[in-house]
């Protein structure tokens, strides 16, 4: 049985035209793709979210599609995330209230990267969600009590319209963006580590960093366990 699914998320060169930076003591910003839909009311802005990434000209003012919501991070105040793609719903709604989904993106690796960095971009663990119930199938969503549709406002998919989640999830207050990413790429970013190869039922062939990434029981408490270190030597 699957008991944690990773995701990737966030900023690529595709949109808007960079990724996240990644620090020298591995910090990173997180930095959400713009909004591609029409929405029933006003979005944050990459101007609202304060970010430090040189952004391509004009993008500042371009609404973002901010999800996943983070508690700790600007104009958001619960951990939510929807997804309209089955690839990614289905695995997702294989999990369960007390799971976990691992939310990965792509960054830039700092001029001067460390040892257990990729050396130009790599994929990374940027946070992850403990799951407050059972993820919901978005078209079961209009039919649950009000107190229970309101754990996923402020999604960025309730604010589509038309409403386009396949799933949606909510976290507890475990959840957490990280402060420090955790690998997932070797020292190229196309290479991946055993935490893919090894944990995850992905063969890290092709283009992994694009695909949700399966964890079950064994493999996700061994990730679990690796994520709460203090430190993040490379996985090797």
């Amino acid at each position: 049985m699957t008991r944690a699914v990773a995701i990737n998320v966030a900023a690529n060169t595709n949109e808007p035209g960079v990724r996240g930076p990644l620090y020298a003591d591995g910090s990173f910003e997180y930095v959400p793709i713009p909004e591609s839909e029409p929405t029933s009311e006003p979005l944050p802005t990459y101007a609202d979210l304060d970010l430090a990434v040189d952004l391509p000209d004009g993008a500042a003012d371009r609404p973002v599609h901010l999800d996943p919501t983070f508690a700790e991070y600007p104009c958001c105040d619960r951990y939510t995330y929807g997804d309209p793609h089955g690839v990614k719903a289905r695995p997702l709604l294989d999990l369960s209230a007390g799971d976990r989904v691992y939310f990965y993106a792509t960054l830039d690796a700092p001029d001067a990267p460390a040892d257990w960095m990729a050396d130009d971009w790599g994929a990374y663990l940027i946070g992850e969600f403990v799951l407050a119930c059972d993820p919901v199938d978005g078209d079961e969503y209009a039919a649950l009590p009000a107190g229970e549709r309101e754990r996923f406002a402020g999604n960025a998919h309730l604010k589509r319209d038309p409403f386009d989640a396949a799933v949606l999830l909510a976290g507890t207050d475990a959840s957490r963006l990280y402060d420090t990413a955790v690998p997932l790429s070797e020292g190229r970013g196309i290479d991946a580590n055993r935490a893919v190869t090894e944990w995850s039922a992905d063969s890290g062939k092709g283009p992994w960093w694009r695909r949700p990434l399966r964890y079950d029981d064994d493999s996700a408490a061994r990730l679990r366990e690796w994520v709460q270190r203090e430190s993040y030597p490379p996985v090797r």
